[in-house]
């Protein structure tokens, strides 16, 4: 049966990779095939596919979701009162005509932009302003997107919404998660900045010679006052600073950025605008959380662990060593939604490294950690990927050629880490 379920998940790697299904559906199909594979009953019991999968599993990751709608929320709110763009323009007419210098400054807010919210929204808040104004100090286009990209990717460990997302989906302690996350923080800002400096000096183009077929941009809003500015940083400051809870600090978070941006009687009217816009931006990474919580109580039922534990635990890597090896070269496979990406099928795997006790607790959020790193950047699939190589005037495949060295050291860094730490 486990080698029944293991091509089940193969077959649902190529219906994603294929584009026949959409990543959301081919994992409910995953989460139905495998709980029908390991016998479990219908509609009788907790471990049923009616209560146990279906039911109980598309609310395991509720609080994910919250996370994300609020993320989404500060987001929009981040965008509608400038604080983004205004952001962006300090930075840019701070570094003038000094390619380098303009490139820090805009993988700087993209650091803000994605520990705030991830995926798309997080490349058009950094990138809308910040790609044309990488562009027209003479920073090749490829570059301009990778480093939105990067600075989103260094962002990320600091994401409360992701760090949510794997103490739910891993069953870890947020404490823990956020423990590993900010270790792995210092290496993402290392290599993005060392990614940074050697692509602008690079083939540098002059504006005149840069010919892009990319929308345009929003129209300018006013400067956001300087104190709103600190927008982002304060949920940050909350949840590692003084141990506030994760939905409570984004929505300080979003409280600030209205309170510091909106005249008092327009409040509730930007307020309910902007989330009600946020729900536009998070029902995508929503749908796909509902349905890797069904994945996630699939691979958990009885039947599925007792039949792939074994397998997963006879093909995979024992000591520290063999771990970082094996899963470094196993890379290539949290892109094109492969089954590492931890947004997709992965999820399911780490479940089954979890619940199969084959490394510990810890040791699995690291290595889920490290691969996203991976994803957030160098998968051309990614929305943020397409978007930000897009709206430069490139391929997503060059942005990934561009930026997938850097994010393979990363993922390397972090294994290491994980290594040394939990085994």
């Amino acid at each position: 049966m486990g080698i029944a379920i293991l091509v089940l998940m193969a077959v649902g790697v190529v219906l994603m990779l294929t584009r026949v299904l959409p990543t959301a559906f081919a994992l409910v199909f995953l989460a139905i095939g495998i709980s029908l594979l390991a016998g479990a009953p219908l509609a009788e019991g907790k471990n049923s596919i009616l209560t146990g999968v279906l039911q109980t599993g598309a609310a395991a990751l509720a609080s994910t979701m919250i996370a994300v709608l609020l993320g989404s929320w500060l987001g929009t709110l981040m965008d509608e009162t400038g604080i983004a763009g205004t952001l962006v323009r300090k930075i840019v007419e701070f570094g003038g005509e000094r390619p380098s210098v303009v490139a820090l400054g805009v993988f700087a807010v993209s650091i803000l932009c994605g520990s705030i919210t991830g995926s798309a929204p997080a490349a058009m808040l950094a990138g809308v302003v910040g790609i044309p104004a990488m562009i027209a100090v003479g920073v090749r286009p490829v570059a301009a997107g990778g480093t939105v990209l990067m600075g989103i990717s260094a962002g990320s460990p600091l994401e409360l919404p992701v760090w949510q997302f794997l103490s739910d989906a891993l069953g870890a302690p947020v404490a823990d998660v956020k423990s590993i996350m900010i270790k792995l923080f210092p290496m993402a800002l290392v290599v993005g900045i060392v990614y940074v400096l050697v692509q602008t000096r690079r083939g540098a183009r002059h504006a005149w010679a840069v010919k892009l077929d990319r929308p345009k941009a929003r129209v300018r809003r006013g400067d956001a006052p300087w104190y709103a500015l600190l927008t982002p940083l304060l949920p940050i400051v909350l949840a590692l600073g003084f141990a506030v809870p994760i939905v409570p600090s984004l929505l300080a978070g979003v409280l600030y950025g209205l309170v510091t941006t909106t005249k008092w009687g327009e409040l509730n009217g930007r307020a309910l605008r902007s989330l009600y816009k946020a729900f536009d931006v998070a029902a995508p990474p929503i749908a796909l959380f509902v349905a890797i919580g069904m994945l996630l109580a699939a691979v958990k039922l009885p039947g599925a662990k007792n039949a792939l534990t074994p397998i997963v635990a006879a093909i995979s890597p024992s000591g520290a060593v063999w771990f970082v090896v094996v899963f470094v070269l196993l890379v290539p496979l949290c892109l094109f939604r492969g089954p590492l990406n931890v947004f997709g099928l992965g999820a399911g795997v780490a479940g089954v490294l979890v619940t199969g006790g084959i490394y510990p607790l810890p040791a699995v959020v690291g290595l889920m950690a490290s691969y996203n790193q991976v994803f957030g950047v160098s998968d051309p699939t990614s929305t943020q990927t397409v978007w930000a190589a897009q709206y430069s005037g490139v391929r997503p495949e060059r942005a990934m050629a561009s930026t997938l060295p850097y994010t393979w050291v990363v993922a390397l860094g972090g294994m290491v880490l994980t290594a040394v730490l939990y085994l």
